[in-house]
């Protein structure tokens, strides 16, 4: 098929690769001319692994091309992506600013009968004000899909090409079919393409990030409550994850979810629940929880050091949301960088990737380390934030002879209490028992 994506940020790049790596001619379009230009030299502006190699081979093959003309990309396409940022408003609403503008633009320059797919994370109602914007000032028949995308970040370009599954949201059978034959070669070991209508596959995107956001944030709060009765979070995971109902997935305890993706849809959630009188209740909950929980280290930080942190050298192991990217957005990091700075600390950071990102943030207001050891020289505590490989089998009796005082407050629970113990260390842990 002929292909159109229409933004090329995180999804757009990443599912473009893939529609071309399955024989597509694909069309990526992006008004930034600077990320186009760097695109065409295989200059790739996000960390994703393998992506880089997937995109070069498609751009040599002539498979994969980049433009910022829409109008071209309209005209030589049958199907159209729009994969444009959602960003969230002051009222928790999605931001469907890109979305609709770009729709009047493609309107405009359809040339023949279209298929435009919503591939941004949308609030349910908006392929249907697509629709209307299509009927309204565009000459030829679109039909317009709901497909949300289910990318996680650091194994999103598998994710696209060996999916869990795909969604297709269409009230017409010859357009199903149409989305079905393009991602045929990314389901044939089985995994299920489900059709549905419009607003259900608009709503299934905010359900799942939803769900996965409250099982993290019920571990989280669970964490809390174990350090209370003198429990271990790490033996009730085990022990509700081998239950086939609830699953091993996202049980593990920590300072709170952060990204793109879950902040962002929980509270589009949330809105769209009030504005249709029917508050999701545990939604409110969820969010209240997961701010209070990237707070949760400072508060042990504290009081450990009798609540005088100012002038203390704090040394910080992982900036990133999660490992196997470089994306900050809400990443608890950035609170307990900022909380820090404000409490006079001298704050020490390293991170494999993301450390140019908190850069253009911080400045020269937080020391950055090309290594983790260095980031250890001198300080009184480390904390670590992002759960990276590199970090779990550190050398605890290296690190305890250049650190000024041996007390590690472990954000992600890689460590076993009692190993860091032996160790000569203090150890700080989420919903851990020490014995």
């Amino acid at each position: 098929m002929r292909i159109s994506i229409i933004g090329t940020g995180y999804v757009g790049i990443v599912q473009g690769a893939c529609f071309a790596d399955t024989g597509n001619t694909v069309i990526c379009m992006d008004i930034d001319k600077k990320k186009i230009k760097n695109f065409k030299k295989g200059i790739i502006p996000i960390y994703e692994p393998g992506l880089e190699e997937v995109v070069k081979r498609n751009v040599k093959d002539g498979r994969l091309v980049f433009s910022t003309n829409l109008k071209f990309a309209v005209e030589k396409s049958q199907v159209i992506f729009l994969c444009l940022p959602t960003p969230q408003s002051e009222d928790g609403s999605a931001d469907l600013t890109h979305v609709m503008k770009v729709s009047k633009g493609i309107a405009g320059y359809l040339n023949e009968a279209k298929i435009v797919v919503s591939k941004s994370t949308v609030p349910v109602g908006t392929v249907e004000k697509m629709r209307k914007i299509f009927e309204n000032n565009g000459k030829y028949d679109v039909q317009v899909v709901s497909n949300p995308e289910f990318l996680k970040e650091g194994s999103a370009l598998q994710d696209s090409l060996r999916p869990d599954r795909i969604i297709i949201g269409t009230s017409d059978e010859k357009t199903a079919d149409a989305m079905r034959e393009l991602y045929e070669p990314f389901v044939r070991t089985g995994n299920p393409v489900i059709v549905m209508d419009e607003k259900s596959a608009e709503l299934t995107k905010y359900a799942a990030n939803s769900f996965l956001a409250t099982k993290i944030t019920f571990m989280n709060d669970l964490a809390n409550l174990c350090e209370k009765v003198g429990a271990d979070i790490e033996w009730i995971r085990k022990g509700i994850g081998s239950d086939p109902r609830i699953g091993k997935n996202f049980l593990f305890a920590g300072i709170g979810y952060g990204g793109s993706c879950f902040p962002k849809d929980v509270k589009a959630l949330i809105k769209t629940s009030a504005n249709n009188a029917h508050p999701l209740r545990i939604l409110h909950a969820v969010d209240r929880i997961n701010e209070d929980q990237k707070k949760v280290l400072l508060v042990k930080l504290k009081k450990h050091f009798a609540g005088k942190l100012k002038g203390k050298t704090v040394a910080i192991w992982g900036i990133a949301f999660k490992p196997q990217t470089d994306d900050i957005r809400e990443a608890p990091a950035m609170v307990i960088l900022s909380s820090l700075l404000k409490e006079g600390v001298t704050v020490k950071a390293h991170d494999p990737v993301a450390m140019p990102h908190a850069k253009k943030v911080y400045g020269a207001r937080v020391q950055f380390c090309k290594t983790a050891y260095a980031a250890l020289n001198n300080a009184d505590a480390l904390i670590v934030v992002t759960e990276w490989n590199e970090f779990r089998k550190p050398d605890m009796l290296y690190m305890k002879s250049i650190m000024k005082s041996p007390v590690i407050f472990d954000g992600r629970n890689i460590y076993d209490p009692e190993e860091v113990r032996n160790a000569g260390f203090v150890y700080y842990g989420i919903g851990r028992k020490i014995k």
